[in-house]
């Protein structure tokens, strides 16, 4: 503490100095350290930022098991991002789903989520752009992110690092599909899942990507259903994602008919980046041997949502009626579908527009929470 004092030149008084230490796995023991801050200095606040790549390959040192808090941070949310504007209002009618004022407001939001799209969570990227709003810093800060994690990967991924940037760069090209489902022969001819198992593991560990699992049966609870061997990837931010794919600003900030593979990608990547805001990861169902397929399925404290996403204001498509209506016509689902449209409540489904995903699920999660 002496050193640290000395070093900062700053008096460090408990209760009122919040000491830092970046990078912490960069240094020998540095986690150790945490096991006698403590029993010995319980007093001080201590927080740690290090990177999940370390924390997966930390050569060997013990971790301070039970003296540590831990806490795991996602990009932005779409409600994080408006706040940063300084949209608190548009943002707390979002949370609170007064659908009749949002209905009134769909042309600014929509605007909004749009910008939410090229600009993505990643907060250097959000500061950037809610100080000066130029898009091409924006995307020069973007780049510069995916770069470090490429450069991780070498540092850290040893004999795995060409099967892991193999399999960073190929999730862009399973987005593109029409059926997302992750495809072991697109990242390399003639692969299989134990040639690229391990390398997809080190991308989730390091937080780079989401995974969504397919389940065979929609029926509470969920992770009884899943099945392990069919799963989708997802960007861990859609502005990287639009990085990635090197589509111009005006594809993302102006509507059209252009580019639909990509804006069904960062729709979908939008909501599983929204739907990281409640606990439970959703999964998505397909059944076998058919088309049938349901985009997600959300499990709430004693609910289960099928979940439907389109990219714009055309929502024709028969699998979540089918899905509802005669493959489990008996569990009663009530389904979501998240579009351009405003809200309208059909008894059977919810249609809400896609910047008011994140309100809804948290509104669901707590109504059958209590």
């Amino acid at each position: 503490m002496m050193q640290l004092s000395a070093s900062a030149e700053i008096d460090i008084k408990a209760g009122e100095t919040l000491i830092v230490f970046d990078e912490i796995l960069e240094v020998r023991n540095g986690l150790a350290s945490l096991k006698y801050f403590c029993e010995n200095a319980r007093e001080q606040h201590v927080v740690v930022v290090g990177s999940l790549f370390g924390l997966s390959h930390n050569r060997g040192e013990s971790f301070p098991v039970g003296k540590v808090d831990m806490l795991t941070l996602y990009p932005m949310s779409y409600d994080e991002f408006l706040r940063a504007k300084g949209k608190e209002i548009l943002a707390n009618q979002l949370i609170q789903c007064n659908w009749e004022v949002i209905g009134t407001l769909g042309d600014t939001l929509e605007q909004l989520l749009r910008e939410y799209y090229y600009v993505g969570g990643m907060p250097e990227a959000v500061l950037s752009y809610v100080s000066d709003g130029e898009l091409k810093k924006v995307r020069a800060i973007q780049k510069k992110i995916i770069k470090a994690y490429e450069e991780d990967m070498g540092k850290h991924a040893g004999t795995e690092t060409t099967k892991v940037r193999l399999v960073w760069e190929s999730i862009v090209l399973q987005l593109a599909k029409e059926n997302k489902k992750f495809i072991y022969g697109t990242v390399k001819k003639g692969a299989r899942s134990r040639d690229l198992e391990n390398a997809i593991q080190w991308i989730l560990d390091a937080g780079l990507a989401y995974k969504v699992n397919r389940c065979t049966k929609p029926t509470y609870p969920l992770s009884f259903y899943k099945d392990l061997n069919a799963f989708k990837l997802y960007m861990l931010d859609v502005g990287l994602l639009g990085v990635m794919t090197g589509v111009d600003a005006k594809h993302i900030l102006i509507p059209s008919k252009e580019t639909k593979e990509f804006k069904g990608a960062v729709t979908e990547n939008f909501v599983i980046q929204q739907l990281k805001t409640i606990p439970d990861m959703p999964i998505y169902y397909s059944k076998e041997n058919s088309m049938l397929e349901v985009d997600f399925v959300v499990q709430t404290e004693n609910r289960i949502i099928p979940v439907e996403v389109k990219a714009e204001e055309n929502v024709k498509n028969k699998s979540m009626a089918q899905f509802i209506k005669v493959e489990f016509e008996s569990e009663h689902f009530k389904g979501l579908r998240c579009s351009m449209k405003p809200y309208i409540d059909q008894g059977w489904m919810e249609n809400i527009s896609l910047y008011g995903v994140e309100g809804y699920l948290r509104l669901h999660s707590a109504e059958t929470a209590e």
